[in-house]
């Protein structure tokens, strides 16, 4: 089989490689015109590598492949993906392959979606099943690509799965798919709002009534798109009602009450045992859980990696305390939603926020407890429109922003680097930004107190189901 990729990052390369050992004819191109470091290797295993196509010469190298495989994020408005979808051929993404070999061998999916949150639930539902007695690791949008994953000889396959790469799916099957949450992200790649809903839908579009689907209780996006599925549904509910709210929504199978996590069988795991249980920490957890006990992990070997686990970095992370102020680093959040998840936690925030903004409105991001703001990024006019009722100012810089935010904090406050933004047009990711954040949180007080890097226990949680992913 001929397969032409697009875009030569990690995954595609790796993939491309794969291809290549599997004896396709394998074509990886890229609009870039410089080589890297992996071109070379590429091209030893066998792989065509174009650099720079015009857009004659991407239609040509459509035209002569049987599939075509877009890199996670090339936008449908690449020039080869029009002309793929033109020329009817199939658009396979890295998750779509990568589902296609594990069904050839009788292995498990948990493939776990969601506006926010993914990366939190995928690496505790490989935990879970490492527990379990698993061979397993995290893989897909987490990092680690699909097809790497699957050449370590796994026993189940646990994928993150984005909007982007649910979209470039055709057979995909998980036996368990999660989807977390809903909100506006990523409209600067999706057509719109409704588009990047039916991307991640595409999450059961194949599953049958052996397979199982989770969503939240309470989110009417996710309730109206999945009377389509053919597949079981479980609900989890972190509100501790035990039931959700949303139109026609049945009771939750995965709840929380009287201050325990619940599954079908009864209490799993006091909420006091966790290690942080902010609202969205219980929603991961009751969601992961789910996933896990659908492969047969036992309850109680489930509680015990709730026990133990730690947040990840740069997810509402506690870097220091100075003079009564805590400084929270939640770089992770970039999108209005999680922000607002985070900022909402605390009694009192000063809050960092901005930088690309994907398309979206910030106006969610204004709540209550968010008393001044400090403004960076490209983003920072709409910031500052989106916050009139409070006082903002404006830094250039993350060292300048920390010393702002600093100099507007009373005892007692919190200042959150919660951007509700992508990072690109500072860093090259969220997790440089949160770096940075630590290090200027550091100057300000080098010899009081060192970064703690705990997670932050947040005051005055609500019942915001959103997390960070």
């Amino acid at each position: 089989m001929r397969f032409l990729l697009i875009g030569l990052g990690a995954s595609a390369a790796a993939s491309a490689t794969i291809l290549a050992r599997e004896g396709h004819l394998v074509v990886a191109g890229d609009d870039r015109h410089d080589e890297r470091a992996h071109d070379a290797p590429l091209r030893d295993a066998g792989v065509a590598v174009e650099l720079g196509p015009d857009a004659d010469r991407w239609s040509a190298l459509v035209e002569s492949a049987d599939v075509v495989v877009p890199s996670p994020g090339v936008a449908p408005s690449h020039v080869a993906v029009a002309a793929a979808k033109s020329a009817g051929k199939p658009l396979w993404g890295d998750v779509e392959l990568a589902g296609q070999r594990a069904a050839e061998r009788g292995l498990p999916i948990v493939a776990i979606t969601g506006t926010n949150g993914k990366t939190t639930v995928t690496a505790l539902v490989a935990d879970m099943l490492r527990a379990g007695g698993h061979r397993v690791e995290p893989a897909g949008n987490i990092g680690l690509p699909a097809l790497v994953a699957l050449e370590r000889d796994p026993t189940a396959l646990v994928l993150e799965v984005s909007s982007f790469q649910l979209a470039s799916t055709e057979r995909f099957r998980p036996d368990v798919g999660v989807w977390l949450n809903f909100a506006p992200d990523h409209l600067d790649w999706h057509h719109d709002l409704h588009d990047y809903a039916a991307a991640k839908a595409r999450l059961w579009a194949n599953q049958t009534d052996d397979d199982l689907v989770v969503i939240p209780a309470a989110d009417d996006v996710i309730d109206s798109l999945v009377v389509g599925a053919r597949s079981r549904i479980e609900r989890f509910d972190a509100s501790g009602t035990g039931a959700g709210s949303g139109t026609g929504v049945a009771a939750a199978s995965w709840f929380v009450t009287d201050g325990e996590l619940c599954g079908p069988s009864g209490p799993m795991c006091a909420v006091a045992d966790l290690p942080r249980a902010l609202p969205h920490d219980l929603s991961n957890s009751l969601a992961a859980a789910a996933a896990a006990h659908a492969l047969g992990v036992e309850p109680a070997v489930i509680a015990g990696v709730l026990r133990e686990a730690a947040p990840g970095r740069h997810r509402v992370e506690l870097v220091a305390t100075i003079d009564g102020v805590a400084f929270v680093d939640d770089s992770k959040a970039t999108n209005p939603h999680a922000a607002a998840a985070a900022a909402r936690g605390f009694p009192t925030v000063v809050l960092i926020a901005g930088g690309r903004n994907k398309g979206l409105t910030l106006d969610s991001m204004v709540v209550p407890s968010v008393r001044a703001v400090v403004a960076i990024g490209e983003s920072a006019d709409e910031v500052e429109r989106a916050f009139s009722a409070v006082p903002v100012t404006r830094a250039s810089t993350m060292s300048q922003a920390v010393a702002q935010a600093a100099a507007l904090a009373n005892v007692g406050d919190t200042v959150l680097l919660a951007p509700g933004c992508a990072s690109f047009d500072w860093y090259s990711g969220y997790a440089e930004r949160g770096d940075d954040f630590v290090r200027a949180v550091g100057e300000l007080a080098p010899t009081q107190q060192a970064p703690s890097r705990e997670p932050a226990t947040q005051q005055a949680p609500s019942r915001e189901s959103a997390s960070h992913g």
